[in-house]
């Protein structure tokens, strides 16, 4: 269906009753549950929205639980006195529970970026926090497998968009019409190639064409929603058929351009860097799924090393003395560079460069089977170590074993000492510990 349609043309729902779905009360969030059920009592409409509903019905556990209902942000605010309202974009309420624990709960919204869109059809979405009704609130989601609502009162799955048979086809299919969804907020391109990677889902073909045809619209995006969108996807647990998608679409290239000319989006003949890339991507999978996710730092490494190694021959480079000097210099402006619309901060981009600039003697000695003295003291010795033994499993070695992160600088001075202060004032100094200025006139260092 157009969703610029009027609201009168807007379809029935698909009533999905208990007998004929397979999510259970029991699956759901405790806290989760006494949101929904205080909001019923009180009068207002509850329903289990989103990724909630997906994963339920494809028999995971979802992450996060989140709520809509017809109340808005000031009757929920009042209604739930352990919460807090947020957001400018979208205001939603935050319900605070024991143990550090959160509910979103969302007011129902409508499809105003649609009716906008008659006027403005090119402009990216802007602040929206009009409310709207069911309907419309399934109709301005960005996938129809994420339209779907769940209610407590008769257990049913109520779909609008036709998000149950996609999720049984096992499709991602943007909601309405996908260009011009993908034009109002680009980031949505990024969202349904995420789904499609994590779910081992097919994209839907209008679909896909809009995400291969819109991909320079990103770039109008704020860098921060880029990055953030960015790491959930490295740290998702399918990194790697993400990394496949993202390259085959074009928007790999879009994300880290260092790539343009180092591997092609032909998956027929892949290039040394492209298994490269793809089996480092399948590493960060593994640790994921193990329960050790990699730093920021370390995870861009990983990601770069393929375009070092393409753009420098990285793993031949010096391993010591004046020529890796220079070699850091010129590592880090292009790393700064290619990196700077990612928002990555300064000191991740240092240790970025020192990791890939080390590589090389991490490679030399890894192959005689010793580490020196001198390189043991280096500071970035365990990272680079690990890095090392990353990229040797990419090139298909042995499982890398992560040893504990070391301490935060803030604590890495040893724990403060419990012992009471005495109140006693800190005795003078000497006369023989002059100050480094001296305020005499006539006097500096302390002398005459």
């Amino acid at each position: 269906m157009d969703p610029s349609a009027d609201l009168a043309d807007l379809p029935e729902p698909l009533i999905i009753p208990r007998a004929e779905h397979p999510i259970s009360r029991k699956d759901i969030d405790r806290e989760a549950l006494k949101v929904m059920h205080r909001l019923r009592d009180a009068g207002f409409s509850a329903y289990l929205v989103g990724g909630a509903v997906r994963d339920l019905y494809l028999g995971k556990t979802p992450k996060d639980f989140d709520i809509s209902t017809n109340a808005r942000p000031g009757q929920l605010r009042t209604l739930f006195r352990n919460s807090r309202i947020i957001g400018r974009r979208f205001r939603l309420v935050q319900v605070f529970f024991f143990g550090g624990k959160i509910v979103e709960v969302s007011t129902l919204r409508c499809r105003s970026e649609f009716e906008e869109g008659e006027k403005e059809e090119d402009e990216v979405l802007a602040h929206n926090n009009t409310f709207g009704s069911e309907a419309e609130d399934a109709f301005r989601r960005d996938l129809t497998i994420n339209a779907l609502f769940y209610e407590i009162e008769n257990f049913t799955i109520i779909d609008y968009t036709g998000g149950v048979a996609d999720l049984n086809n096992k499709i991602v299919r943007i909601v309405g019409e996908p260009e011009r969804r993908i034009i109002r907020d680009p980031v949505r391109m990024m969202r349904a190639i995420r789904h499609a990677a994590r779910s081992n889902f097919i994209i839907e073909d209008r679909t896909w064409q809009a995400i291969v045809n819109n991909l320079d619209t990103l770039r109008l995006c704020p860098d921060s929603r880029v990055r953030d969108e960015f790491f959930k996807d490295l740290n998702s647990g399918a990194c790697a058929p993400w990394c496949r998608l993202a390259v085959a679409s074009g928007l790999f290239f879009l994300l880290l351009p260092c790539y343009d000319g180092v591997i092609s989006r032909e998956e027929e003949e892949p290039s040394g860097q492209t298994l490269l890339l793809f089996a480092l991507c399948q590493v960060i999978d593994r640790l994921h799924g193990e329960g050790s996710p990699l730093p920021e730092h370390l995870l861009l490494a990983l990601l770069m090393l393929p375009w070092a190694q393409a753009r420098f021959d990285l793993v031949n480079q010096a391993a010591e003395g004046r020529e890796t000097f220079t070699f850091s210099r010129t590592l880090r402006s292009e790393i700064d560079r290619h990196l700077e619309h990612l928002n990555v901060k300064r000191a991740s981009r240092e240790e970025i460069t020192s990791l890939l600039v080390n590589l090389p003697a991490f490679v030399r000695h890894g192959a005689e089977q010793t580490w020196p003295a001198w390189l043991k003291r280096k500071s970035y010795f365990p990272d680079g170590l690990l890095l090392f033994q990353l990229y040797q499993e990419a090139l298909g070695g042995s499982p890398a074993e992560l040893a504990p992160r070391p301490e935060s600088p803030a604590s890495s001075h040893g724990p403060r000492s419990n012992k009471p202060r005495t109140g006693k004032p800190r005795p003078p100094r000497s006369e023989s510990r002059t100050p480094a200025f001296s305020g005499k006139k006539g006097g500096i260092f302390g002398l005459k």
